[in-house]
């Protein structure tokens, strides 16, 4: 049935459409509301490893083949005019014919998957900027993405649903929002865990917590004893120490040195050697004269 008979709704140019939805997302965010586009460059939609995964992950399942498709076009002109990831949840708004909402639901990851995933990952990835990165070995890549049992859902777990008039689980609308998930992970890849309810940091595990601690106090504290220490320098620090001890203890106290020459000038005039000794000296002959009258 042609449009004159009353089935079909005259074509709106994209860029009309985009314009329209842009007004009233527009309108939304002078509410307040939180309105976040999805903006891809060119031809390629996703560039990183989480991305990419995401995209292709979808592509793998036969119930989404026809149908993607058409997503990919929507995503790349802009009609994906808003996109919220929030946990086991997304939020979207696309421009078509109208202004449709799209609303996913994303079951948790099991969990008994997510530990397989971090036992199967653990001590190969050293830090979480290297987990957002992307920058693993080829089998972590493997672990994570594997279809069915890794981080990525599958059909199964994703409820679809949008307000356009299309009778299809899957309608472009949908496609386009799915294909903006991906593009949204590569700049924001911690909302993957999010979404899928699971704290990235599981994955992360030190190389250095497999190493046992030794010699540590009941603090936690690292001590180096004397023993540990003669062993690294080659030294015999037990002897070393108790030689120093007894130096230290049997030392006497020096008398301070006088001059040969002093000596010399002392004795031929009779005076003592030193100041200190002419003090006591001094005071006697302050005593003799008081105590001998004046003749």
């Amino acid at each position: 049935m042609g449009y004159f008979g009353g089935g079909w709704k005259p074509y709106v140019p994209v860029a009309e459409r985009r314009r329209k939805a842009l007004r009233e997302m527009e309108k939304r965010r002078k509410k307040g509301e939180s309105v976040s586009p999805v903006l891809v460059s060119g031809r390629i939609i996703t560039n990183t490893f989480w991305g990419k995964s995401w995209c292709e992950n979808l592509e793998r399942y036969s119930d989404y083949a026809n149908r993607l498709p058409r997503g990919r076009t929507y995503v790349r002109n802009g009609s994906v005019v808003d996109l919220q990831i929030t946990p086991g949840a997304i939020r979207a708004f696309v421009s078509g014919s109208e202004l449709y909402e799209v609303a996913l639901k994303v079951a948790p990851v099991a969990k008994a998957r997510w530990k397989s995933i971090c036992d199967d990952c653990a001590g190969a990835i050293d830090s979480l900027v290297e987990l957002l990165q992307g920058r693993f070995s080829k089998g972590v890549m493997e672990r994570i993405c594997r279809q069915n049992h890794g981080l990525f859902p599958s059909p199964a777990e994703i409820k679809l649903s949008c307000t356009c008039p299309d009778w299809a689980d899957m309608c472009k609308h949908v496609a386009a929002v799915l294909y903006g998930i991906g593009a949204r992970f590569d700049q924001q890849p911690e909302l993957l865990f999010r979404l899928r309810g699971v704290d990235e940091n599981d994955l992360i595990v030190k190389a250095s917590q497999s190493i046992p601690l030794v010699n540590q106090q009941s603090t936690g504290a690292k001590v180096l004893d004397s023993e540990n220490l003669a062993d690294i320098f080659g030294l015999d620090m037990a002897q070393t120490t108790s030689a120093e001890h007894a130096e230290k203890t049997s030392a006497k106290p020096k008398p301070p040195k006088v001059s040969v020459r002093k000596r010399a000038q002392a004795k031929s005039d009779g005076r003592p050697a030193s100041r200190k000794q002419a003090a006591p000296n001094r005071r006697q002959k302050q005593v003799r004269g008081i105590a001998q009258p004046a003749h």
